[in-house]
């Protein structure tokens, strides 16, 4: 009985497949491009987040080998401190104010200087200004407007007979300040995202919507927004991993004080990890920050990739 072979039919595709993308440049372009950012993002994340993950599990000054191995007593520390959770509710905090004040108002004036005009490229340049700005300037020019000596709070406060209010080193009024001057230094940002993603709006669709007698709210509405819904999902994710990140306005601004009140993550891992020499304990709070980020990361694409399906 005679055996009737077939040919290779799928590799031969395979092969004509890989012709194809050699001739296109395709496969060319992946070969020299993709092996240096390998190299970088293996450098310069995987090896320092597996150099954290494996620090976290020692009591280590930074000098030397680590040699004190103490398990996961540094993730009990920290879970059990105060002031992580205090941290932990600051961020989240942030979070809260970039999504439900920050967004919202840089949507707001982005629809209102969008159009190319001179007086809006003016606008446009002030309410980008504060993000242009360094994060420790931005932070020492706002610590002098909250000095209850010298400041503009104690000239209000004088000026109006009375007794000047130190916001800074009050409880109470710390981190609303803190929240301030975020949502002042980074709403500019995302106004400029929205004003690129308003001026893609077809024009027809506008004057058709003026012409079934809508009015500006409701073109934005029901035109406008819906049209730029992308452009809101990446601001979002901005703006979440920017909270979590939040370091260089704080630290000139409060150094986490008064009372270790205004903390966040970060400056929590700064000042009782690297600054005090405890690396093993400021590798795990880099561990749990890493964790955050990538959980809040998974859900917010997930969620939003729920909304634009259904």
């Amino acid at each position: 009985m005679t055996t009737i072979t077939r040919p290779a039919v799928h590799k031969r595709g395979t092969a004509d497949r890989i012709k194809k993308s050699m001739v296109s440049g395709k496969l060319a372009a992946v070969l020299i491009l993709l092996p240096p950012a390998l190299i970088m993002f293996s450098l310069f994340v995987i090896l320092p987040l597996a150099d954290a993950a494996y620090y976290s599990g020692f009591s280590w000054n930074g000098y030397g080998s680590p040699t004190n191995f103490v398990g996961t007593q540094n993730y009990e520390r920290l879970f059990d401190h105060s002031v992580f959770h205090t941290a932990l509710s600051n961020t989240a905090k942030l979070i809260l104010v970039s999504l439900i004040i920050q967004m919202p108002l840089a949507l707001g004036l982005a629809l209102l200087v969008y159009r190319k005009t001179p007086t809006n490229t003016l606008f446009r340049l002030v309410f980008f200004l504060p993000y242009i700005l360094a994060e420790v300037a931005a932070g020492l020019i706002w610590s002098f407007v909250f000095d209850g000596d010298y400041g503009i709070t104690a000239m209000m406060f004088q000026s109006l007979g009375q007794e000047s209010i130190y916001v800074l080193a009050d409880r109470q009024w710390a981190f609303p300040a803190i929240m301030t001057v975020i949502v002042w230094k980074y709403f500019g940002f995302h106004m400029m995202i929205y004003i690129a993603a308003l001026q893609s709006v077809p024009k027809d669709l506008i004057e058709a919507a003026k012409l079934e007698g809508a009015k500006p709210r409701q073109v934005a509405m029901f035109v406008q927004i819906p049209l730029i819904k992308h452009a809101i999902v990446v601001s979002g994710f901005f703006a979440i991993i920017g909270s979590l990140q939040i370091f260089d306005i704080i630290i000139p601004l409060t150094n986490g004080g008064p009372s270790n009140s205004t903390h966040t993550i970060v400056t929590y891992l700064y000042t009782f990890g690297l600054s005090r020499l405890n690396i093993g304990f400021g590798s795990a709070a880099a561990v749990v920050l890493f964790v955050l980020a990538m959980g809040i990361a998974l859900f917010y694409q997930r969620a939003t990739a729920k909304g634009e399906r259904s």
